[in-house]
């Protein structure tokens, strides 16, 4: 069995492959205070519960955002599960050519996307869109240099903010709204996360297309929490829930860490 934990800002992302099937995921609440005995405790209950002997792990596969946390996993891993983990990082194969002008700064959770929207989506010019705490917009070219793209504000980022910084706009649920005219505060907001997403996904796509695809035009790939939530505003070719999960298993593969026996 793999363990992969894709480590948000927000949350941990957790799955279970057996090769490279996903059998199980379930979420931890993350914050940079959380302990590794706490992590290791709940990582392996929550295993238990989804029917995955927490013995039966092998491998252990890590994407984070979240530096202050990698130490704390690091040892959870060599705790709880006795491996030692592959944290993605510079250094590692990932398959990629990094057009960034400092591949460094390229963050874990992109690298991740790019590499599993290539495993899934070979030979093919691709913008992958990733609704987390920040929302980001990355462009890959079908020979797999990964080009850049944008990062802006999530959601709910967005709306945190606004109850936040303001002295009475509210908290509200975020949802899909149908009309762009709001008729009380709260349909106001709705309506205003909504709309300014879709039409900030919808315009950076066109010029990234524009600037970087006019020869043949790429397939635009979501994932990320919030993803589904614009399934009707016909933004994507695609919605892949898992997608950075995908991108850690082709990262243990192309690093020598898949072999007959891990499964």
């Amino acid at each position: 069995m793999i363990l992969v934990l894709d480590v948000g800002n927000s949350q941990i992302y957790c799955g279970v492959f057996q090769q490279e099937e996903l059998i199980s995921q379930f979420r931890y609440a993350s914050t940079g205070q959380s302990t590794s005995d706490e992590i290791g405790v709940f990582l392996r209950s929550a295993l238990r519960e989804n029917g995955v002997d927490p013995e039966a792990v092998q491998i252990v596969a890590i994407s984070s955002v979240v530096p202050e946390l990698n130490y704390t996993l690091r040892s959870c891993c060599q705790k709880y599960f006795s491996l030692e983990p592959m944290i993605l990082r510079p250094g590692l194969k990932t398959g990629l050519k990094i057009a960034y002008k400092d591949p460094k700064e390229v963050g874990s959770d992109r690298i991740a996307d790019a590499m599993g929207a290539i495993k899934l989506f070979p030979d093919r010019n691709l913008v992958v869109v990733d609704f987390g705490t920040a929302t980001t917009v990355c462009a890959i070219t079908k020979d797999r240099v990964f080009l850049g793209g944008n990062i802006m504000p999530g959601i709910r980022l967005a709306m945190e903010a606004l109850e936040a910084k303001t002295a009475k706009l509210p908290s509200v649920e975020i949802k899909p709204t149908r009309t762009a005219v709001g008729k009380t505060t709260t349909e106001s907001i709705q309506s205003g996360l909504y709309w300014s997403n879709v039409g900030m996904v919808r315009e950076l796509v066109s010029r990234i297309s524009a600037e970087s695809f006019a020869d043949e035009p790429p397939l635009v790939i979501a994932t990320g929490g919030f993803a589904n939530l614009f399934h009707r505003e016909d933004l994507f070719d695609h919605v892949v829930s898992d997608l950075i999960l995908v991108g850690l298993i082709e990262a243990l593969r192309l690093n020598g860490y898949l072999d007959a026996e891990a499964g």
